[in-house]
C-alpha cells in the first residue's frame, strides 16, 4: 500500500533536461508509452521506441496521435530518425551495454541536443551507504503522503503499476555501480554527466557540442 512509482516520480527531472526550444524527441525503452505522454504535452513529435511488441502495441492503444511507436531494439535496428532535440530515457539503459547504445543515440542527436536518462544502478554500498538509508526513510515517508492524499480521494501520488501487468522486463541486479556508469559513458561522450539519484535511480545528462570538437 505504501509502494510508488519511481519512474513516474522522475518524470518532471527528465522534462527539465529538455533544451529550448525542443520539437522533436525519441524516448528510448518506452514501455507502455507513459513518458511518451508527458512529453507529447509539450513537443511536438515524440518517437517512442521498444523492442517489446506487447509494449508498443500498449502504446500505440494510449499514446497521442504526435507519438510515433516503434517496435525497434536500438542495439541492432536503425534509429527512426535523426537530428532530435533531445533523446531520453526512463530505467531502459540497465538492459544495454552503455559503451555500445551510447554512441549511436549521441549520433542521432542535433548538434546542440541532449541526451537524458534515468536509469538503475547496481547497489554499490562501500560508496552509497547513506543515499541508500535515506532512500529507504524517504520511500516509506511519501508513500504514506501519497496513501493519505489517495483516500481523501486526490489524484497524483504516482501509482505503481506492478510488472505483472504491464508485461515490462525487470532486472534485479544492473550491472554498473554509478561510479561505473559514469566511468563508461565519460569514455564514450566526453563531457557526459552522472550522478546519483535518491530513489536508487542515477541521472545520466551529455550535451552535443554546437561543433565538432578538435
Amino acid at each position: 500500500m505504501l509502494d510508488w512509482d519511481h519512474n513516474a516520480y522522475y518524470h518532471r527531472l527528465l522534462l527539465r533536461q529538455l533544451p529550448r526550444p525542443c520539437r522533436r524527441v525519441l524516448d528510448v525503452g518506452a514501455g507502455a508509452g507513459a513518458f511518451a505522454t508527458v512529453l507529447a504535452e509539450q513537443v511536438g513529435q515524440v518517437d517512442a521506441v521498444d523492442r517489446s511488441p506487447v509494449m508498443i502495441e500498449q502504446a500505440r492503444r494510449t499514446t497521442a496521435p504526435t507519438v510515433r511507436c516503434v517496435l525497434a531494439d536500438v542495439l541492432v535496428d536503425p534509429l527512426p530518425g535523426k537530428e532530435y532535440d533531445a533523446i531520453v530515457s526512463i530505467s531502459a539503459l540497465h538492459h544495454m551495454p552503455l559503451r555500445d547504445v551510447l554512441p549511436p543515440l549521441a549520433a542521432a542527436l542535433r548538434p546542440g541536443g541532449v541526451l537524458a536518462a534515468v536509469v538503475l544502478p547496481r547497489r554499490d554500498l562501500r560508496r552509497e551507504l547513506p543515499v541508500e538509508l535515506a532512500a529507504a526513510v524517504a520511500h516509506r515517508v511519501l508513500g504514506v503522503v501519497f496513501l493519505v492524499r489517495r483516500r481523501r480521494g486526490r489524484t497524483g501520488g504516482f501509482p505503481k503499476q506492478h510488472h505483472a501487468h504491464t508485461g515490462m522486463p525487470v532486472v534485479m541486479d544492473p550491472p554498473l555501480t554509478t561510479q561505473e556508469a559514469a566511468r563508461e559513458a565519460a569514455a564514450v561522450l566526453p563531457g557526459a554527466r552522472v550522478r546519483r539519484l535518491l530513489f536508487w535511480r542515477y541521472l545520466l545528462v551529455w550535451h552535443k557540442p554546437l561543433a565538432p570538437q578538435s
